[in-house]
């Protein structure tokens, strides 16, 4: 009897010091959700190289928060099909290897069309679709692009140059075997390009022009969000680049490279951050502008958002 109550006397202690521990001290499962969380970059991108993370500080984030994450790489630059089957098929490997029965994809930029495609033609593989400052109507920035090369006939001249920086970025984060077309990248993401895709996977499209579309289709959620600010730090050196292409979008809002309107798609959280198409992944190295919102808080808000509707 009296082992029992010493027994008992000693949970009730142990239950005290836990509760009497900092929040930061116990286990934090803000970010666990039920499927793993799978970040797929956009356009020249890349999982890390060397000490540089494309989704800079945002997985160790999620997985601080108790979420399984898992960072792909496919080809720096090539077609939305060709990306969103090497996404596919690391997919299928992630489930043979560890028993993941469905993800959580979140994709930035041309990283959108990529989770996109896999919705479409995988249904079953995917919980969710979350796009992330992606064109889905298209860049003008592309457009120019594609007009430029095309009227001086330097179309195939710029590809190869292209080609070979894709490539180095790709030898650089360890996947020297990819594929790259920065042509069919192009053409994926100009307006033409864009609307021929959405064509043949309209899943979660907007039933308007700068609307909302369908939150699930296929038993897939589909999820969106973007900035729509190009200026944002003067010691971000890519700023300067982003101010440049923003031109091309003739004052409607933008990040730089997408604009706001185009990056609609499925349920909208918001489409107007303070941020530029590199500060809605944390970059370059989490610059952004003063009093703006951490993108690092968005996904781990976002995956708590997916916690909550049991994904």
């Amino acid at each position: 009897m009296k082992r029992r109550l010493h027994q008992s006397a000693l949970a009730v202690a142990c239950l005290g010091c836990a509760a009497a521990l900092p929040l930061s001290a116990q286990a934090d499962t803000y970010t666990q959700t039920r499927y793993p969380i799978v970040l797929v970059h956009g356009l020249f991108g890349f999982d890390a190289v060397g000490p540089i993370d494309y989704w800079y500080g945002i997985p160790s984030a999620l997985r601080a928060g108790g979420a399984k994450v898992y960072v792909t790489q496919q080809s720096a630059a090539n077609a939305s099909e060709v990306r969103g089957e090497q996404l596919l098929a690391e997919l299928r490997r992630l489930k043979a290897a560890y028993g993941h029965q469905k993800f959580n994809l979140i994709g930035h930029s041309h990283g959108g069309h990529t989770i996109r495609y896999v919705a479409a033609v995988a249904p079953e593989l995917v919980a969710s679709v979350t796009t992330m400052g992606t064109p889905h109507l298209g860049s003008p920035v592309a457009d120019a692009i594609q007009t430029g090369t095309g009227v001086t006939g330097t179309t195939a001249t710029v590809a190869a140059l292209v080609n070979g920086f894709a490539s180095v970025i790709s030898l650089l984060s360890g996947a020297p075997g990819l594929p790259q077309n920065s042509e069919a990248a192009m053409i994926s993401l100009t307006t033409q390009g864009s609307a021929a895709f959405n064509q043949r996977f309209p899943q979660g499209r907007p039933t308007s022009y700068c609307g909302q579309g369908p939150s699930s289709v296929n038993g897939v959620r589909y999820y969106s969000a973007s900035g729509s600010s190009v200026l944002t730090n003067v010691l971000d050196p890519s700023d300067g680049f982003l101010g440049l292409t923003s031109l091309a979008f003739r004052g409607q809002d933008n990040d730089g490279l997408v604009g706001r309107c185009a990056s609609r798609w499925g349920m909208v959280l918001r489409d107007n951050y303070p941020w530029n198409h590199l500060d809605e992944v944390n970059q370059a190295f989490g610059l952004r502008g003063l009093f703006t919102p951490d993108p690092v808080a968005f996904y781990r808000t976002h995956a708590n958002r997916l916690k909550q509707a049991g994904l």
